[in-house]
């Protein structure tokens, strides 16, 4: 037995982790996810067992540029963001319609139909093509690359499930299985097969641990991110009245090895602040109706139907 697999206790992560470098320092849980101490609020205990469909509050989405932080944690990924060629797509360009292009997938992913996913599949698919390192490219990498794909969906798996946990309390082992059972399709609906999704919960930390041991941030990575957690590709007009509040969700988003990686200061203090927030939000959602809370992932899936009738581009 090597000693990946000694340390994983899965041959999963071996097998879809080919690059490790095994003798980097193990990683714990402390090190890769936020912490969160919210006990689970009386109104939550009393629905149905918490499933990802119910992850969709447009609060959600608070911590959106800190899970584009978690993805271009790997090099191959910084990279085909940062070299892309799909110029309506660039990040810093066009940062409105990247994060529309996003939300959409968590919402078709999550909400939609076969048709609907096969749809955007093949529409991020197109734009996939032309992701590709060239002679030029300090690293390699393919968008099409299944390892890649699958890191992408486990960071978005990962975020949802903060966000739910700090707006509705921690879940115990069985709730945090449902869960995590109900949002394969984050990663299934692109390229990673079912086979390659880790099968269990308990499966997926390990398999997490291990592909944070990959995350490198290099001088131009670290600048590139550095400024999406100031948000610098917003007009300042809009930026600079939020800008506070959303460093503030962005860092509390973001695990302790991405502020150490990216020099961002994080005190207990301020996890404390953070989860007092969302304490504060949840009571807030309390009064507002569904169609307020979740009516941003519906109208993101309205617009994908209207695109799908007429032909329109998708992403």
């Amino acid at each position: 037995m090597t000693n990946l697999e000694n340390r994983t206790g899965s041959k999963y992560a071996m097998k879809y982790l080919p690059n490790i470098d095994v003798e980097r320092p193990e990683l714990r849980t402390a090190d890769t996810r936020i912490t969160i101490t919210t006990r689970k609020r009386r109104v939550t205990s009393l629905r149905k067992p918490a499933v990802v469909q119910e992850a969709l509050d447009f609060w959600s989405f608070s911590g959106a540029a800190a899970n584009v932080v978690m993805q271009l944690g790997w090099p191959e990924v910084a990279y085909g963001v940062m070299e892309s060629k799909v110029e309506s797509g660039a990040l810093m360009k066009h940062p409105w319609k990247r994060a529309r292009t996003t939300t959409q997938y968590l919402a078709v992913a999550i909400l939609g139909s076969e048709e609907e996913k096969t749809a955007f599949r093949e529409a991020v698919n197109s734009a996939h093509r032309h992701v590709k390192s060239d002679e030029r490219s300090p690293v390699k990498y393919n968008a099409f690359n299944r390892e890649l794909q699958l890191w992408v969906a486990a960071c978005l798996f990962v975020g949802i499930e903060d966000s739910h946990q700090l707006l509705h309390g921690l879940m115990d082992e069985e709730e945090a299985e449902g869960f995590y059972q109900s949002a394969k399709t984050l990663g299934t609906t692109l390229q990673v097969p079912e086979d390659m999704w880790p099968a269990t919960r308990a499966e997926f930390d390990h398999y997490w641990n291990t592909a944070c041991q990959r995350i490198v941030i290099d001088d131009t990575t670290c600048e590139f991110l550095n400024d999406l957690v100031d948000l610098k590709m917003i007009n300042p007009l809009i930026r600079l009245p939020f800008v506070n509040l959303l460093r503030f969700l962005t860092i509390g988003s973001l695990p302790p090895l991405f502020h150490a990686q990216l020099g961002l200061e994080w005190t207990d203090d301020d996890r404390r602040r953070f989860e007092h927030l969302f304490t504060f939000v949840s009571i807030v959602n309390k009064f507002l109706p569904r169609s307020i809370r979740f009516g941003g992932s519906r109208v993101l899936m309205k617009d994908l139907q209207r695109r799908m009738k007429h032909s329109r581009d998708m992403i």
